[in-house]
């Protein structure tokens, strides 16, 4: 594997780092907010395998502040750039993008952006009002700063990986985006950043979401309709007094209704203390056993 030869917070730095690739070097980029976890890690190790040795992989590093609402925890989310560089390095990523806010907004905020539309105002869009607005417009700023073919991107936030993929549909980008399925600790617990908030008890306590999903995957393949499946999570769930449920709904895999035959998304947040946890897992209704 090689080795991040650069880090880089500038444009100026960037475009001489990509001024120095053969022509027509295919390249990848990896959005992240840093606090580089095995998650990370795997969508990297991703990006690598896709673009191979010959090819590019750039991880960005941008807690981006206009993708957080007044009182979320835009000052606390963690930073360990030093670190992350470290995971970056390990995967064979070649560069390292950390800009400042200046630099990726250069009034310190758009006055023009990306309108997710209706479906951005739905689950994670309804609790965090004006949320993909500020995801769409930094990852379509970081496509075109950094030139990509290929933007790789983890299944765990769905609905933001949805929005993505209409972004670039509708809007033409060239780069094509690239799902990696979630990474999971030993209890099935998604990996996230966030993860670190958690107390020992609620860290335990946790492990009652992806088994929530499980019992949503169990019924489905057992012949379960959609219904069938909300109704057993949601009796799961009634006596995980620990867990305060934002939503929990089974949809298409764009997001749309769900089919009565085929592949469908069972998407859950909910808090925990002061952490929320979000996860779906792929249904697929009609096979059987």
């Amino acid at each position: 594997m090689s080795a991040v030869t650069r880090v880089v917070s500038s444009r100026s730095g960037l475009r001489a780092a990509y001024g120095d690739l053969p022509v027509g070097t295919l390249r990848a980029v990896v959005p992240t907010m840093g606090a580089l976890h095995s998650g990370h890690a795997q969508l990297i190790r991703a990006a690598r395998a896709l673009v191979g040795e010959a090819g590019h992989v750039t991880v960005t590093i941008f807690v981006n502040p206009t993708q957080f609402a007044a009182g979320e925890d835009l000052d606390r989310y963690p930073r360990s750039l030093d670190s992350d560089v470290e995971v970056c390095a390990v995967e064979g990523a070649d560069l390292v993008f950390a800009p400042s806010v200046e630099t990726v907004y250069l009034d310190r905020e758009p006055t023009i952006s990306i309108d997710p539309g209706p479906l951005g105002t739905l689950l994670e869009g309804a609790v965090r009002p004006g949320h993909f607005r500020g995801v769409l417009t930094v990852v379509c700023k970081l496509v075109s700063l950094t030139g990509a073919g290929l933007l790789v991107l983890g299944e765990k936030d769905f609905q933001q990986l949805v929005l993505v993929r209409r972004m670039v549909r509708d809007l033409d980008l060239p780069v094509e985006v690239v799902a990696v399925p979630t990474v999971r600790a030993d209890d099935g617990l998604a990996l996230s950043s966030r993860n670190v908030y958690l107390s020992e008890g609620e860290r335990r306590d946790a492990g009652s979401v992806p088994r929530a999903l499980e019992i949503g995957v169990e019924t489905a393949r057992a012949g379960g309709s959609s219904r069938d499946v909300l109704a057993e999570v949601q009796a799961y769930l009634r006596d995980r007094h620990e867990l305060e449920l934002d939503y929990l709904v089974v949809t298409g895999p764009d997001l749309g209704p769900p089919p009565e035959i085929g592949e469908a998304r069972l998407l859950l947040a909910a808090r925990i203390g002061k952490v929320r946890l979000l996860d779906n897992v792929r249904l697929d209704f009609g096979l059987g056993e």
